[in-house]
C-alpha cells in the first residue's frame, strides 16, 4: 500500500512541475521511510516470556524432538459418572471434580499396565516405583503441572481433596518444588474450554499423557426388550493418548486406554 502511494506521488509530482526525477524519487523514499517507521512504532509490540513459559517451551520442544510418539483416541459414556457427582459431594463432604475421577482411573490403570509409567533408560525400560499423576493447570504465571503422588494408593475423596488443594495453590502461585516434582504419567483436560478432543505433548519425565476433551450430550441407541431402537441422550467424552513408542507398543496402549474408558463408564469401580 505504501509503495503504491509512492508511485502515485511520483507520477503526480512530475505531471505538475518540472521537478527533477531524482528529487522526486528522494522525496518519495523519505515519505515511505517515515510512514514505514510510524507503522512499525504503533503496530508492533512485544510481550516478554515469563520464566515458566520459557521453561515449558524448552521442555516441550525437547520432548517433541526426542520421543517417538504415536496417538490413539477413544470415547466413553460418562453419564452415570456425572450423575453421581452431586450425591458423592453430599455423602463424602468434598467436591469431586471430573479430574479427580480421571486421576483415580489413571492410577488404577497403571497398576494393571505398569509400562505406561515406564521410561527409556539406555537399553532398558525403567518402571516407575510410584504412580504420580501430573495434571496441567492454567495459572496466571503460565502452565504449571502439580503432581498427585501415589494416585494408585489413594481413595477418590483423598485424590479430590489433594487435586483441589494443588489447583488452588497453582492459581495463587504458591506451589512448592515438592508439589511439582516426580510425575510419572500426565493428564491434560481442556474440556472446560469447550474443546472436544486434542492431542497432548508427552512431558519429558514421562512416556504417556492422557488428554481429555469436553463432555458432550449425544443421542445414542440402546437395546431394550420393549423398544430395540430406543434412543437416549448420553454424556460422552473423548480420551486421547500420546505415547512414546520406544517404551510401549500400540496394542498395550490400546488395552490401557480401553481399561480407563471402562472404569469411567462404570464409576463404582473408582469409589
Amino acid at each position: 500500500m505504501l509503495l503504491t502511494g509512492f508511485v502515485i506521488f511520483s507520477a503526480y509530482a512530475r505531471y505538475l512541475s518540472n521537478i527533477s526525477p531524482t528529487v522526486i524519487i528522494w522525496v518519495g523514499l523519505i515519505i515511505f521511510s517515515i510512514a514505514s517507521n510510524a507503522f512499525t512504532r504503533y503496530e508492533m509490540h512485544y510481550i516478554p516470556l515469563t520464566r515458566i513459559q520459557k521453561l515449558t517451551g524448552k521442555r516441550m520442544l525437547e520432548s517433541k524432538l526426542s520421543k517417538a510418539c504415536f496417538y490413539i483416541e477413544s470415547k466413553t459414556d460418562v453419564t452415570e459418572l456425572m450423575a453421581i457427582r452431586p450425591r458423592l459431594r453430599k455423602s463424602l463432604g468434598v467436591k469431586i471434580t471430573t479430574n479427580a475421577f480421571y486421576i483415580r482411573a489413571l492410577g488404577r490403570a497403571v497398576q494393571k499396565y505398569p509400562l505406561m509409567a515406564g521410561k527409556l533408560d539406555g537399553d532398558n525400560i525403567r518402571i516407575a516405583e510410584h504412580v504420580n499423576v501430573g495434571f496441567a493447570v492454567s495459572a496466571p504465571q503460565g502452565l504449571v503441572v502439580p503432581v498427585v503422588k501415589d494416585a494408585d494408593k489413594k481413595t477418590l475423596p483423598e485424590i479430590a481433596r489433594e487435586e483441589q488443594l494443588l489447583t488452588d495453590k497453582a492459581r495463587d502461585n504458591r506451589l512448592t518444588f515438592e508439589d511439582i516434582e516426580g510425575q510419572t504419567i500426565a493428564l491434560s483436560n481442556l474440556g472446560a474450554y469447550g474443546i472436544d478432543s486434542f492431542l497432548g505433548i508427552v512431558p519429558l519425565p514421562t512416556s504417556t499423557i492422557l488428554a481429555i476433551g469436553n463432555i458432550t450430550a449425544t443421542l445414542a441407541c440402546e437395546n431394550d426388550e420393549s423398544s430395540p431402537a430406543l434412543r437416549r441422550l448420553r454424556k460422552i467424552v473423548s480420551l486421547s493418548l500420546a505415547v512414546d513408542h520406544r517404551v510401549v507398543d500400540g496394542t498395550y496402549a490400546a488395552q490401557f486406554l480401553a481399561f480407563i474408558a471402562e472404569q469411567l463408564q462404570n464409576p463404582q469401580q473408582l469409589m
